[in-house]
């Protein structure tokens, strides 16, 4: 443990280091919530002790922040790796995680006021450690309100604010610092301020969890090429008010000319990042150096999510390629594949279909085009949307089913949830799938037939169709048989165009008789 102070005795029953111990020996070792929970209790405890001196305080923070680094490691990965989970554990695991980095951030930023004050306190030496820590704990409340897809607290990007501007006030943005003991722990005060405004100049909302995880990783791992100025240049394209401070805005146009404004980018990390994308492309392994949690993702994944990255980081939007409208509607939606199949099913046995399941929700669109729309929808469906969720959707000025996944995921401060889903389709067309057997037409009538959706047109110049199918059951090496209304119709797997945590959406070739 780091030894910023000189040896006193302990005037507060909170100061007792053996406490500290015994409170760390106890922790549960296979309940990271439970954990991180317990830490959290007792680092409440601490801010809430104005009288506790300053060189214990730290001593104890530093000891908690220790012994929280494998519970904090396990609590993310099981939160990443369940992405379907209900409601009551995704919260828990939610809230354990988000309270441990609120109370070790205000830890560290009392101990910088307490510093502040002079006599009693640490060295000014201590002051860049307190400010990096503190802006890592903001920084990691940031990433886990982002991972709901929810707008940060006004407090969190208020603290970032004053923070960075203290240091730069003091004169150590730039200073060299181990944040952390060991070399992944180093770096500066700015780039631990540039961490988080590139990060949520990311667009996240448009990437799954797994996905936020792994951009949050590329913005550490480029840091040090990030770029700040107090006046625009090249390479920002982003910028940030301390006056009145919140997530980065684009830079459309040029913000009133302040002493308060600071324009950021990627700067060089634009380069960096497609050098990273080209190496994976053609290596199909990660570059030296970049740590993405040990583990080996898919790299048609990671290649689309650089290139994501890259769009945004170059300060560039997508353009739509539908004029989007406004509008006042409800629709009503189901999720996933299985009930967009029941759905279906439903409408083809009921003119009327009047959408029996109780899956199904209705949400408000505010803006609708050909290519899809935007919605405000019900806080109870926070259970499974998601980015990548494929969903079903019927409206009041349309009667028929369409096939969309969700693009865009973002919670407000009222926790008002907006979604943007792009339509796959116009009209969606129930379709059974029957693998193609060689032995003959009574060995092909036995083979089980299986549900699906036909998103493309089935006419007789047709030469390849989509289908959204089951996930796990393509098989690129046999045919198929698709059986629409009274025809057959024969078809070869050509490509994945996608695929979700339930779904595939594949392109076949039609095979001409």
């Amino acid at each position: 443990m780091i030894n910023w102070f000189g040896r006193s005795k302990p005037q507060h029953p909170l100061a007792e280091i053996a406490r500290v111990h015994e409170l760390i020996a106890k922790l549960p070792t296979n309940d990271s919530a439970q954990a991180l929970g317990e830490i959290a209790t007792w680092l409440e405890l601490m801010n809430r002790a104005d009288d506790l001196e300053l060189e214990y305080r730290f001593k104890n923070l530093d000891l908690l922040d220790g012994a929280s680094r494998e519970h904090e490691r396990a609590l993310l990965t099981e939160y990443l790796a369940t992405p379907r989970q209900k409601k009551s554990h995704e919260q828990r695991l939610w809230t354990s995680a988000y309270g441990f980095w609120r109370e070790l951030g205000a830890g560290y930023q009392q101990c910088l006021r307490q510093c502040e004050k002079g006599p009693g306190g640490a060295s000014k030496a201590s002051l860049p450690i307190f400010v990096g820590r503190a802006l890592r704990a903001l920084r990691q409340q940031l990433r886990w309100a982002l991972l709901r897809y929810e707008t940060a607290e006004t407090r969190v990007w208020a603290d970032i604010a004053r923070l960075y501007q203290f240091a730069e006030t003091a004169g150590f943005v730039d200073e060299a610092i181990a944040v952390y003991p060991g070399s992944s722990g180093s770096g500066t005060v700015k780039q631990e301020f540039l961490k988080s405004l590139m990060l949520a100049a990311s667009a996240t909302e448009s990437l799954q969890p797994l996905g936020q995880d792994i951009a949050a990783r590329l913005v550490a791992h480029c840091c040090k090429s990030f770029v700040i100025a107090k006046e625009p240049r090249e390479g920002c394209t982003h910028w940030f008010d301390f006056a009145s401070p919140k997530s980065p805005l684009r830079v459309v146009r040029n913000p009133p000319a302040s002493a308060t404004v600071r324009y950021i980018g990627a700067g060089p990390a634009l380069k960096e990042l497609e050098q990273i994308r080209a190496h994976i492309a053609y290596t199909r392994s990660l570059p030296e150096g970049l740590d993405l949690n040990g583990k080996r993702h898919d790299d048609e994944v990671l290649l689309a999510l650089l290139k994501h990255l890259e769009q945004d980081w170059a300060g560039k939007t997508q353009a739509r390629r539908f004029e989007r409208r406004k509008v006042a509607t409800r629709v009503t939606v189901v999720p996933g594949l299985d009930d967009i199949i029941e759905a279906l099913e439903f409408a083809i046995n009921d003119s009327l279909d009047f959408t029996h399941q109780a899956a199904a929700e209705s949400w408000i669109a505010e803006d609708m085009s050909e290519g899809g729309y935007g919605a405000i929808i019900p806080s109870v469906s926070g259970d499974w949307v998601e980015v990548g969720s494929l969903v079903g959707v019927e409206g009041e000025s349309f009667r028929e089913w369409r096939v969309g996944v969700i693009r865009r995921v973002t919670r407000n401060e009222q926790h008002q949830q907006r979604v943007g889903v792009q339509l796959l389709t116009q009209a969606a067309t129930l379709v059974k799938l029957r693998w193609h057997a060689t032995g003959g037409p009574a060995k092909a009538a036995s083979a089980a037939l299986r549900p699906a959706v036909l998103i493309s047109s089935t006419s007789r110049a047709q030469k390849e169709v989509d289908v959204v199918m089951k996930r796990g059951l393509l098989d690129h090496r046999g045919k198929i048989e698709m059986l629409v209304a009274d025809a057959t119709h024969l078809l070869k797997a050509k490509d994945t165009v996608e695929r979700g945590s339930d779904y595939e959406l594949v392109r076949f070739e039609v095979m001409r008789k």
